[in-house]
Order: C-alpha cells, then structure tokens, then sequence
C-alpha cells in the first residue's frame, strides 16, 4: 500500500514540519535566555503547561486522524470529509472554552502549578501565560487541518505552512527581544502571530475542492453524534494519557523550582533542545496513524503487520541519528546564552540523560504507541501510559531528585525510565496481535 518513496514523502516533510513547529516553543525559550534568567525561567514554567494543552490538542486531532485514515483505507471518500470537518467543529469548539477558563483563572492556575516562586519569575509568566493561550483557537484549528492534510498525503502543505510561520516567529523574537527589549512578552507575541497565520493557511488549503477528502461547510456547522463518538472514542483516551503525562511534567516543573533560579534555568534550556531531539519521533508518529489506520480500514492485517516492522527498524535508526547529532550540537546552542557557567554545564548532563534513552527508548514508547491507538488500541495504551507516568516517572523522579537529592538530574533519570517500560510493553503488545481485534469504522 505504501511504496519507500511514499514512505519518504511522508517522512521528510513531516520531520521538518515538526522541526519547525516545535522552533515556536524552542525559539521563544532560547531568545529570551539572552534577556535574563528571570524570563527565561517564566518563559519555560508556562511552556511545561502550555505543552499540556498542546498535547490535548494533538491527541484531538490524532483522534479525528485515526478515523479519517481508516474511512480512506476503506475507499469512502464521503465519510473521510464528514470526519475531518466534525474535526474542525470540536477542535474550535473546546479550545474556545479552555482559553476563556484559563485568562479568568489565569494568576490563580499559575500559583498552584508554581508556588511562591520569586516574583519577577512571576510577572514573565503572568505576561507570556496571557498571550500564548489567546493562541490556542487557532492551534487547534491548525491542528484539525494538518491531521486532514497528512491523511490525504499532503505533508508538503503543513510544511511549508510551518516554515513561512516560524520564520516570522523567530524573527519576531529577535525584534521583541534584541530591539525592543520586551523580555517574556517580546516573544510572546510572535507566536501568536505565527499560530494565527498557520490555522487560516491550512484551513483554506482544505476546503479546496481537488482534495479528494476536504473541509465542506455542512460537516462542519452540523452535530454528527455517531461521528463524533467515534473521533472522541480515540481522542479521550489518547487526550487523558496525554493530559496525565503532561499534568505529571507540570508536577515535576513545580518541584524543580524549588531547586533554584540556576537549576530552573538550565532545566528549561535543557528542556528545549530535549523538545529538539524528540523531533524524530513525534515526526514518525503521525506516519504511524496514516499507514497503520489504513491498512486496518482495508482490512488488511498481514500489510499492518508489515509496515510495523518496518516502521519501528526506520525510526530506531532515524532516532538514535538524531539523538546523536543533536547532543553533539549542544555546546553551540548553549555557548552564547545568558545562564550561569554552572547552568551551562548541567544542561550537558541532561541532554546526554534524555538523548541515549530518547534515541533508544522512545521508537517503541511513542510511536510505535500511535500505531496501535491507529488499530483502534487505545485503552490498552492509555492504561499503560497512565500508569508508567505515575509508578514510574513521577515516582522514580521524587526518588531521585528529592529524597537522594540529585536535582533536575534525578528527575531527568525519573522521566527516562519510563521510556524504558513503556517500550518494553508495546513491544509485547505489537507481537500478542491483541491489537487487530478492533474495529472502528
């Protein structure tokens, strides 16, 4: 169904649109270290929640993904379009309300996910929580058109639509940064512009009429329950699995600043070139979704099976590459920043932790994940999920980085050896062949 070069079609523009998606967080955390560490340190505090809310939103439209592929897989092309524009309706329809909560609620959210932290932190979160979460419309809805885009083949859409995006964050960034001395809000600003500009482009891309499954006005402005139940069915449990991985990253955030402002710092620079390596693979999950999903919407075990072999040899070795290449870099990236000698040297440390588990670990814990939730998986994968973030990563970081008093480098171990088990029991799972006993559509 799907030859190497449609594989590499696949591939190469979504790695690179997922390079310069995750440059929108990257970009902001990394320039505004050349302002202080006060802004730096609000500036990755509120990207740990922000990520939370993101990863809801993609586990939304991963649902709505699943769906699409396998109506395609299955040849009907009507069903595929009604999907995709239900998709859109729900994706607006919750981020609108998640954004009025959190600006009513925003100052009391921030004390309870960060405590009394020092005050001038606080005033860059404040400010950079305001304005990035007027973006979460708008992400959302982006997400929604890429998931359709990337089930129809079209990568080279969503990429070029994050390239010409984030070209104009990054060099927002630097104007609110370098020359107009803004801080956290400087580059604040830019990415809801880029995220507005990302959501219209894709959005108009897919109500053009020469896609074959495409956004029609009447899916979209109508309520379609049994529809609906079927997105959400793999969009739940894939958004409670996320929300509960990244509520638990919040947690370990929150326990890092009471580490100090230095630890805090190298942490939240780590934690963009960690978002940096993890490129690869969260690349190759969506080329799970739309392989996988319709191999099982034609009914055809015998190809899933094959493209998962497949599949995992090619991101294990695309992985540990990138893995690699990045921690070599990791002294560039962090030479010029504003953070302490003794900040930069533990960013190295963590690198090096996250990079050999990442490289080796994260093949099987996360996309080889999004191929069985495509098969219809998802309980079983959200059980695991859940329970590993808690016994394991949250629990394993408090060990290490609380009572042993290892720091941010205890937690960074916690989180590792989740990847590790996580792995482990879908591999197992891949090779039980529970998996192809679901049936979505």
């Amino acid at each position: 169904m799907f030859s190497n070069k449609d594989l590499r079609n696949l591939i190469i523009p979504l790695f690179v649109e997922q390079f310069f998606l995750m440059l929108v967080g990257i970009a902001d955390t990394f320039i505004v270290s050349f302002s202080s560490e006060a802004d730096v340190s609000g500036v990755s505090l509120v990207t740990s929640f922000n990520t939370v809310l993101i990863f809801l939103f993609t586990a939304l439209s991963a649902g709505g993904a699943v769906i699409i592929n396998q109506y395609i897989g299955n040849k009907n092309e009507k069903a595929a379009s009604r999907s995709s524009g239900q998709l859109l309706m729900i994706s607006a329809v919750i981020s609108v309300i998640m954004m009025i909560l959190i600006l009513l609620f925003h100052t009391q959210l921030l004390r309870l996910l960060f405590g009394k932290i020092e005050e001038d932190v606080m005033v860059a979160c404040e400010s950079y929580l305001w304005i990035t979460t007027l973006s979460l419309p708008f992400l959302a809805v982006y997400d929604a058109g890429a998931a359709l885009c990337r089930s129809i083949g079209k990568t080279n859409v969503t990429m070029n639509i994050s390239i010409v995006a984030n070209v104009i964050n990054v060099v927002g960034n630097c104007v609110g940064v370098f020359v107009l001395k803004l801080g956290a809000v400087g580059v604040a600003y830019p990415s809801l512009l880029s995220r507005i500009l990302s959501a219209v482009a894709v959005t108009v891309y897919c109500f053009k009429k020469q896609n074959p499954v495409r956004y029609r006005l009447a899916d979209i402005f109508t309520w379609d329950g049994s529809l609906l139940k079927k997105i959400m069915g793999i969009a739940l449990p894939n958004g409670i699995e996320n929300g509960v991985h990244q509520l638990v990253k919040v947690a370990l955030s929150s326990m890092v600043a009471l580490f100090g402002t230095y630890q805090i710092a190298a942490n939240g620079l780590a934690q963009s070139i960690w978002s940096l390596a993890a490129i690869m693979g969260l690349a190759m999950g969506p080329v799970y979704t739309t392989v996988i999903g319709q191999c099982m919407g034609a009914q055809d075990i015998d190809a899933a099976n094959f493209y998962f072999k497949k599949l995992n040899r090619i991101t294990l070795v695309l992985s540990v590459a990138w893995n690699t290449f990045i921690f070599a870099i990791t002294p560039l990236i962090i030479r010029y920043s504003a953070i302490s000698p003794e900040a930069k040297e533990l960013v190295v440390w963590l690198v090096l932790i996250n990079n050999i588990f990442n490289g080796l670990a994260y093949p099987f814990a996360g996309p080889l994940g999004n191929g069985l939730r495509a098969a219809g998986d998802v309980k079983f994968t959200m059980i695991v999920s859940i329970t590993l973030t808690i016994a394991a990563r949250l629990l394993f970081s408090v060990l290490f980085g609380l009572r042993l008093n290892w720091g941010v480098i205890g937690v960074a171990i916690g989180m590792s050896i989740d990847l590790v088990f996580r792995g482990a029991i879908f591999i197992w799972r891949l090779k039980s062949q529970k998996w192809t006993q679901f049936h979505l559509i």
